[in-house]
């Protein structure tokens, strides 16, 4: 199976260890680091296990981020029904998790080597940032507050517009200002991950999840 059609879960701990390096290698070297010889060394591993595990160069990119939206909790259809305090405790998961994560180092340095290789042709880091990364992020919060709405708790006529009204209560300008070099980010992720789910609730919640919501200070 080719690398750009497998999810972070298909990936061993092995491979995860390794692809946790390379991103290591990209946020302290930059790009030119970024080499199949100075991951290998960094991880200890061959170049032939990097090739077959992930293809050329572009395959590595490609399960380096979605290996680091995987880190992006959302709710998995493991038979479980939602409920309206499982369905506030898997936003508040969600919302805290992708704030951290586009605060962090990786998503820093990743998006930051996208936006300075956007004007070059031939370009792939922008594309697969969103075809493995945000999209993927999106794909599993859409099912999340589908979820919802089947269990009675959500109600909205267009679900791609409640999702990106969520996204834009957790992150607000977050990402833009800490891509610029505002270094004070978010100093409570949980406080921040909670306000923004009870602003969400507030507008999509049916009764029977409000009656529940926990009140933020």
């Amino acid at each position: 199976m080719s690398v750009e059609n497998l999810e972070p879960s298909e990936f061993s701990p092995r491979q995860n260890a390794v692809l946790e390096q390379a991103l290591r290698l990209l946020v302290d070297g930059g790009e030119k680091a970024l080499t199949t010889s100075g991951v290998a060394r960094a991880a200890n591993c061959s170049k032939e296990s990097l090739y077959k595990w992930f293809g050329d160069r572009d395959g590595l990119l490609s399960a380096m981020i979605a290996y680091q939206a995987s880190k992006v909790r959302t709710f998995e259809r493991n038979g479980e029904r939602l409920t309206s305090a499982s369905l506030h405790d898997h936003l508040v998961i969600f919302s805290r998790d992708l704030l951290e994560v586009l605060a962090g180092d990786v998503s820093l340095a990743l998006n930051r080597l996208a936006i300075g290789q956007s004007p070059r042709d031939g370009s792939k880091l922008g594309k697969l940032l969103l075809e493995r990364g945000r999209r993927q992020i999106d794909r599993r919060a859409m099912a999340l507050i589908d979820s919802g709405k089947r269990a009675g708790l959500l109600r909205f006529h267009d679900a791609d517009e409640a999702y990106h009204t969520l996204y834009g209560l957790i992150v607000s300008d977050l990402h833009v200002r800490m891509l610029l070099g505002d270094t004070t980010g978010v100093t409570d992720t949980a406080r921040q991950a909670e306000k923004a789910v009870t602003a969400f609730l507030r507008l999509y919640g049916t009764e029977k999840a409000l009656a529940d919501m926990p009140a933020v200070v």
